[in-house]
Protein backbone atom coordinates (compact mmCIF):
# COMPACT_ATOMS: atom_id res chain seq x y z
CA UNK A 1 0.00 0.00 0.00
CA UNK A 2 1.20 3.45 -0.67
CA UNK A 3 0.96 6.38 1.71
CA UNK A 4 -1.82 8.08 -0.26
CA UNK A 5 -4.09 5.06 0.04
CA UNK A 6 -3.43 4.59 3.76
CA UNK A 7 -4.02 8.26 4.53
CA UNK A 8 -7.15 8.51 2.41
CA UNK A 9 -8.82 5.42 3.85
CA UNK A 10 -7.38 5.48 7.38
CA UNK A 11 -5.73 2.06 7.06
CA UNK A 12 -4.23 1.02 10.40
CA UNK A 13 -3.92 -2.80 10.23
CA UNK A 14 -3.09 -5.51 7.74
CA UNK A 15 -5.83 -8.10 8.31
CA UNK A 16 -5.54 -10.23 5.16
CA UNK A 17 -2.96 -10.99 2.51
CA UNK A 18 -2.16 -13.62 -0.07
CA UNK A 19 1.23 -14.59 -1.46
CA UNK A 20 1.77 -15.26 -5.16
CA UNK A 21 4.95 -16.44 -6.91
CA UNK A 22 4.30 -14.11 -9.86
CA UNK A 23 3.27 -10.45 -9.52
CA UNK A 24 0.91 -10.73 -12.50
CA UNK A 25 -1.07 -13.41 -10.64
CA UNK A 26 -1.39 -11.15 -7.59
CA UNK A 27 -2.56 -8.23 -9.73
CA UNK A 28 -5.12 -10.45 -11.46
CA UNK A 29 -6.45 -11.65 -8.08
CA UNK A 30 -6.64 -8.10 -6.73
CA UNK A 31 -8.58 -6.89 -9.77
CA UNK A 32 -11.05 -9.76 -9.38
CA UNK A 33 -11.48 -9.12 -5.65
CA UNK A 34 -12.13 -5.41 -6.19
CA UNK A 35 -15.34 -6.37 -8.01
CA UNK A 36 -16.61 -8.46 -5.09
CA UNK A 37 -19.26 -7.11 -2.74
CA UNK A 38 -17.87 -5.83 0.57
CA UNK A 39 -19.45 -8.73 2.50
CA UNK A 40 -17.56 -11.31 0.40
CA UNK A 41 -14.30 -9.61 1.39
CA UNK A 42 -15.31 -9.49 5.05
CA UNK A 43 -16.18 -13.19 4.94
CA UNK A 44 -12.76 -13.95 3.44
CA UNK A 45 -11.07 -12.08 6.30
CA UNK A 46 -13.26 -13.76 8.92
CA UNK A 47 -12.46 -17.21 7.53
CA UNK A 48 -8.70 -16.59 7.79
CA UNK A 49 -8.36 -14.06 10.60
CA UNK A 50 -11.55 -14.07 12.71
CA UNK A 51 -10.09 -11.74 15.38
CA UNK A 52 -8.90 -9.24 12.75
CA UNK A 53 -5.37 -9.41 14.18
CA UNK A 54 -2.75 -7.13 12.63
CA UNK A 55 -0.73 -9.43 10.34
CA UNK A 56 1.93 -6.88 9.40
CA UNK A 57 4.76 -8.59 11.29
CA UNK A 58 3.76 -11.97 9.89
CA UNK A 59 3.98 -10.45 6.42
CA UNK A 60 7.26 -8.49 6.73
CA UNK A 61 8.88 -10.10 9.77
CA UNK A 62 9.57 -8.73 13.24
CA UNK A 63 10.92 -5.19 13.68
CA UNK A 64 14.69 -4.77 13.46
CA UNK A 65 17.12 -2.27 14.89
CA UNK A 66 19.13 -0.04 12.53
CA UNK A 67 22.06 -2.45 12.86
CA UNK A 68 19.85 -5.34 11.64
CA UNK A 69 19.46 -7.13 14.95
CA UNK A 70 16.00 -7.96 16.32
CA UNK A 71 14.46 -4.94 18.06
Amino acid sequence: MNEGFTKRYGVKRLVYFEVFPIAADAIHREKRMKKWPRQYKINLILANNPRWDDLYEKFVGPPRSPDGSPA
